[in-house]
């Protein structure tokens, strides 16, 4: 693991000097003094590297929430919220290497990006174990195929609080901190309640007699 870490650390540094991933695996290999098959051996491109990066943020913000033995003792809302709060510090300690690369996205586009793609998979699968458990314990209303759907909506509010946190200009990100606590609450008020169904009723009367 030395030597992947190693081979991220050196990317990340690279990528903030300069703007732009290397030229090429070979000249970023030889940079490290390392042969280029040895990269091969961790990564096939830069892009799984890039990908790998950023699942390691969230890896590691898992790890420090499910260390800390209250954890266990939180609502899924609390929960969210913790991990929300803990990604923050997570990502403040590469808030260069974060900023720049999310502003170098092209927000019109509805795909995800490439480094995103593993990210995205672990946080939809943490977000819909959070459904389930709520479920379980009736702070989630189960309706028929829309939960199915909470994960994605997740997701969505996920790059929303990102982008807010890669724009926040507030003292200590105080700004982003209140963010997350609206935006949890509101989702939270929303899947936990009749409100939603009522949303939905509504919705499906305008439609039916439009």
């Amino acid at each position: 693991m030395e030597k992947v870490d190693k081979i991220k650390h050196s990317y990340i540094e690279f990528f903030l000097e300069n703007g732009t991933a290397p030229a090429s695996i070979f000249s970023f290999t030889k940079k490290l003094k390392m042969k280029e098959i040895e990269f091969y051996d961790y990564f096939n491109s830069f892009e799984l590297l890039e990908s790998d990066i950023w699942l390691g943020f969230f890896k590691e913000t898992i790890s420090k929430i499910e260390a800390d033995s209250v954890y266990g003792t939180y609502s899924v809302r609390e929960k969210l919220l913790a991990f929300y709060y803990t990604w923050i510090e997570v990502l403040k300690e590469n808030r260069s290497y974060v900023s720049q690369t999310w502003k170098l996205i092209d927000k019109r586009k509805l795909k995800t990006p490439v480094f995103m793609t593993d990210l995205k998979v672990a946080f939809k699968e943490y977000t819909r174990d959070l459904v389930m458990e709520g479920k379980e314990s009736r702070e989630v209303q189960p309706r028929k195929y829309l939960d199915e759907r909470y994960p994605d909506a997740f997701w969505l509010q996920f790059l929303i609080v990102l982008d807010f946190w890669v724009k926040d200009k507030s003292k200590g990100f105080e700004q982003t901190d209140a963010m997350i606590e609206k935006s949890v609450n509101t989702s939270f008020d929303l899947i936990s309640s009749s409100a939603l169904d009522s949303v939905i009723d509504f919705a499906k009367f305008m439609y039916q007699n439009r």
